[in-house]
């Protein structure tokens, strides 16, 4: 660190604001903001296009998915004690980074091993694995990093530099985050490798590659680095002080002023005194997990939801994985902002101090819940009808030069004409109708066709053949919309085994006789090609479902439909935006200031450890995201929504009452007169003003 360079002044007492800036700014800083831009860049870059990967080719369910990304996240944010215990303990934070770095690196690898198609590695296999040694080396390095450039300034000299070092820190998060959300998608999406429409084992690779970087950076500022000492196992000491205090609690009729204290002539008054802090702020935490039980979504139901949309904006196209950048966007503007303008407005209304803007940010979430749950409300209107328990589906589908009255189905009768679709029939599962398919078209025949209704199933039924002969193909169709967004197409065509058919634009794909089977294109304009010429040109939306209808007329002339089983997205991605904007005003509120007053709450020795437990709360919130993905407690994604906000508004009430009942315990150091300035900040952590906050001015963020 730098030179302390002495200040001479008449009367005695050194002048905190001088001599802080006679304290010549860490030179080591710029080494930590640059690993952890890296480190971020590669964790939100592979965590980006994760949910995806899971559903589109491992062949997850969106439910299994959901859970096994935040599986994922709970994991390794469980395992940010573990990196806290080492790091403390027995490594220091240095040590413990540069080792779990190299776990990290190698959990990545793995990763984009298992995606490279032509390797023909067990996939899922290698994913878990991967997944594994990513929470071992990124849950372990996580809870050293911040608290590791906190110590590189010196207290209380350079307090309003260290406040001004976190939000320095979370926009070197968030700019990472917002680099590689844009980026990873493309690559993804954009790039083919292997000979398939998209290449995720490069959108897990780039990232893995700056998480080396990362670690190159981070390695190269160590001749800067201030290291403290280590204090012990602390989490192991706190444990013994806790439990041995209990015991002697419950065996002893010795009244205490505080139960710890029955610890003290064992573990010694400073230890105890430590505890006693680290406890206090940690009945604070107690709630803290349902935020993050909200803002994770981001990464798995909100990218599902996005799916569901339409990206087209005019000028650029939005993937729907390229929706969470509106997050790390939005902070790089929000952090100066809340500086300069919203954090000066909130202490006009009253709010300043830290636990004020927990709680706020807390709501802020909740708040952000409720629109998404109106946004899901408006999407369910646009979904396909799918069949559900003791249902089952059927539509007819017409390549015949002949137009069908239909009659059988209940009291309805309805028209099929030639190249058209006929409406959904629903009835109970292994129901049997038939159907009378009567006719006057010149050259036609009627005809009857039993049908059945399968469970849980949505079946077509393709009438082909000669106008005086109709057969009847019985094939399993699938309305719904596709796990990526793009367009789902059906080709039933009544031409000659002997004809070339070919839909051509971005992918070509050649039809054979009597092939029924879905596939998937991506989105835009396509030429439908019979033995090499152009017949008729087609444009597919973003989450259609289409059927084209292909016939040969006389004399080697076609005619070609285009029919709509289910409509593409309507409504646009832009309609997010409000949910991850006000989501992302409770998170600078909720996250900055969170880890901010958990530095600040923490006696040095135990900084790590209260880091590791911020983490923790984030693996909490994603036990809970689990737990209600798993209970089947809704058929529609919307209720979950709105469950999950009521929650946000109860636990954010429960927050704010333990924040008004709060009382910062000053850390036994800050007694002194030099460290007067600290005390005030400690005095005014709470929830609200003690008698003379009014006059007094918090540096907390």
């Amino acid at each position: 660190m730098g030179e302390e360079v002495e200040i001479k002044k008449d009367g005695g007492k050194e002048d905190p604001e001088s001599k802080a800036k006679a304290i010549r700014y860490p030179r080591a800083v710029p080494f930590i903001l640059g690993n952890e831009f890296c480190e971020r860049f590669n964790f939100y870059g592979m965590r980006t296009i994760l949910a995806l990967y899971l559903v589109q080719k491992l062949n997850y369910s969106e439910d299994s998915a959901t859970v096994i990304f935040h599986l994922f996240t709970t994991v390794y944010y469980f395992l940010c004690i573990f990196g806290a215990i080492v790091s403390d303990s027995y490594w220091g934070k240095f040590r413990t980074i540069i080792t779990l770095s190299l776990v990290y690196i190698a959990g990545n690898l793995t990763v984009t091993a298992g995606a490279v198609p032509p390797w023909n590695l067990p996939g899922r296999t290698f994913t878990f694995l991967g997944l594994a040694l990513i929470s071992l080396g990124g849950g372990g390095i996580k809870p050293c990093v911040a608290p590791f450039g906190g110590d590189q300034f010196k207290l209380p000299e350079q307090a309003k530099q260290l406040a001004w070092f976190f939000s320095i820190y979370y926009f070197a998060i968030n700019f990472g985050s917002f680099v590689s959300t844009i980026v990873t998608p493309i690559l993804r999406d954009d790039v083919q490798c292997f000979g398939d429409q998209d290449c995720f084992a490069l959108g897990f690779l780039v990232p893995a590659l700056l998480m080396t970087v990362s670690f190159l950076v981070f390695w190269s500022g160590k001749s800067l680095y201030v290291m403290k000492p280590l204090e012990g196992n602390m989490m192991a000491k706190v444990s013994g002080a806790v439990w041995n205090a209990i015991k002697a609690k419950w065996n002893s009729k010795e009244k205490k002023d505080h139960w710890l204290d029955h610890s003290e002539a064992k573990y010694g008054k400073r230890l105890i005194d430590e505890t006693k802090i680290l406890l206090n702020v940690l009945v604070l935490f107690v709630p803290l997990p349902f935020f993050w039980a909200l803002f994770d979504q981001q990464g798995s139901r909100w990218t599902f939801q996005a799916t569901r949309m339409e990206g087209d904006i005019g000028f650029y196209y939005v993937k729907p994985d390229q929706a969470q950048l509106l997050n790390p966007l939005m902070i790089l503007i929000f952090i100066p902002l809340y500086e300069v303008a919203f954090y000066p407005l909130l202490n006009l209304l009253g709010v300043k101090r830290p636990l004020q803007k927990l709680t706020l940010g807390m709501v802020f979430a909740a708040v952000a819940f409720m629109i998404s749950f109106g946004l899901e409300w408006e999407l369910m209107k646009t979904y396909p009808v799918l069949p559900k328990s003791n249902e089952g589906h059927v539509r007819l589908y017409n390549t015949m030069p002949c137009n069908y009255k239909v009659e059988g189905y209940g009291n309805e009768t309805f028209d099929l004409n030639k190249l058209n679709l006929s409406p959904n029939m629903i009835a109970e599962s292994n129901e049997k109708l038939t159907l009378k398919f009567s006719t006057t078209t010149s050259g036609c025949n009627s005809f009857s066709q039993q049908i059945v209704f399968n469970d849980l199933e949505a079946r077509g039924y393709f009438l082909t053949g000669s106008p005086s002969n109709p057969s009847v193909v019985n094939f399993l169709d699938n309305p719904d919309k596709t796990k990526n967004g793009n367009p789902r197409l059906r080709l039933l065509s009544n031409v000659a085994k002997n004809h070339e058919v070919v839909i051509e634009g971005e992918r070509r794909v050649e039809w054979k006789a009597q092939n029924t089977s879905n596939f998937d294109v991506p989105k835009g304009g396509y030429a439908i090609k019979v033995n090499g010429k152009e017949i008729d040109f087609m444009d597919f939306k973003i989450g259609g479902v289409y059927a084209i209808l292909l016939l040969e007329t006389n004399g080697n002339e076609f005619e070609t439909e285009l029919v709509t089983v289910s409509e593409p997205n309507s409504i646009s991605i832009l309609w997010i935006i409000p949910q991850y904007f006000v989501m992302t005003l409770g998170e600078v509120m909720f996250s900055v200031t969170g880890i901010s007053f958990s530095f600040d709450e923490a006696p040095q020795s135990m900084k790590s450890v209260l880091n590791g437990c911020w983490q923790l709360t984030s693996a909490f919130g994603n036990i809970i995201i689990v737990i209600i993905a798993e209970l089947p407690l809704f058929g529609e994604q919307v209720w979950e929504f709105l469950l999950f906000a009521v929650i946000m508004f109860i636990d954010s009430a429960l927050f704010a009452w333990l924040a008004y009942r709060y009382k910062s315990i000053p850390h036994g150091e800050e007694e002194t007169e030099e460290l007067h300035e600290k005390k005030e900040i400690h005095e005014n952590a709470g929830f609200v003003d003690s008698d003379d906050a009014d006059s007094q001015e918090t540096t907390k963020l």
